[in-house]
């Protein structure tokens, strides 16, 4: 009797010890991850989807601009003469009227006139808005506000497309569409600095009446009687060096 009792706890232990072996096998099973299912793209699916929204477009941004005002903006490609997107060539033009007559500068005053939330500017109303300001269109197929009396001088301030390459190609004006444009002084120029800055100032803020655009600063926040304030100081700081270094040659 002995050794059967000591033969049913055996076999007790052991269907104990099956039966653990099973559960945790199930346990297993179901908590094992499936694996992950590879979407393929079939060829041609996105050329069908282009085709099934044919009118589709994304209109620019005013983050989609050709640069920086640190790094190559529109102001330093125009006067580099450098077209930065190959499928978009600068607009042809052999007009020099706005060419600087030396390439050396070491400042860049820089303003921008940006579209309102969820709108564009139009090439059209651009141009209008140029002309009205006493902008010309000449050299690199941008914008430029020439001196009266002396235009062979070089452009006060000039005035380039946010969006790549910069230009304005005139037998397309219909069809431009941009986030803002950038209006830009280069210093040294045929004005003292600030009498350039007292002449780029008032049209941009004409510039932005006419196009119901919103007037920003070279940090592209809204242009505040502060910050004019310290830009037409920074001015007079830059005519005094300018008057010292020739007073010392």
């Amino acid at each position: 009797m002995e050794f059967s009792g000591m033969s049913d706890a055996t076999a007790l232990r052991i269907a104990i010890g099956a039966a653990f072996v099973v559960l945790m096998v199930v346990i297993w099973l179901v908590g094992r991850k499936k694996p992950e299912q590879v979407i393929r793209r079939e060829p041609g699916e996105s050329e069908r989807l282009a085709a099934a929204f044919p009118g589709a477009r994304r209109e620019p941004t005013l983050g989609e601009s050709i640069g920086n005002v640190d790094g190559d903006g529109p102001e330093l490609e125009a006067e580099r003469g450098i077209a930065m997107d190959d499928e978009a060539p600068v607009s042809p033009t052999t007009s020099t009227l706005g060419a600087r007559p030396e390439a050396g500068f070491d400042r860049i005053v820089t303003l921008y006139l940006a579209a309102r939330a969820g709108e564009v500017l139009h090439g059209t109303d651009i141009v209008v808005a140029c002309e009205k300001a006493g902008l010309s269109y000449g050299h690199m197929g941008i914008f430029h506000r020439l001196d009266d009396n002396h235009p062979e001088r070089g452009p006060i301030f000039s005035l380039a497309n946010l969006v790549k390459p910069g230009s304005f190609d005139m037998s397309r004006l219909n069809e431009i569409r941009t986030p803002g444009v950038s209006l830009f002084m280069t210093l040294p120029g045929p004005l003292p600095a600030l009498d350039g800055w007292e002449t780029l100032l008032p049209a941009a803020q004409r510039m932005a009446e006419l196009l119901d655009a919103v007037l920003l600063d070279e940090e592209r926040n809204a242009l505040g009687r502060q910050r004019i304030a310290h830009l037409r100081e920074e001015m007079r700081n830059y005519d005094r060096k300018r008057e010292a270094q020739n007073v010392r040659f």
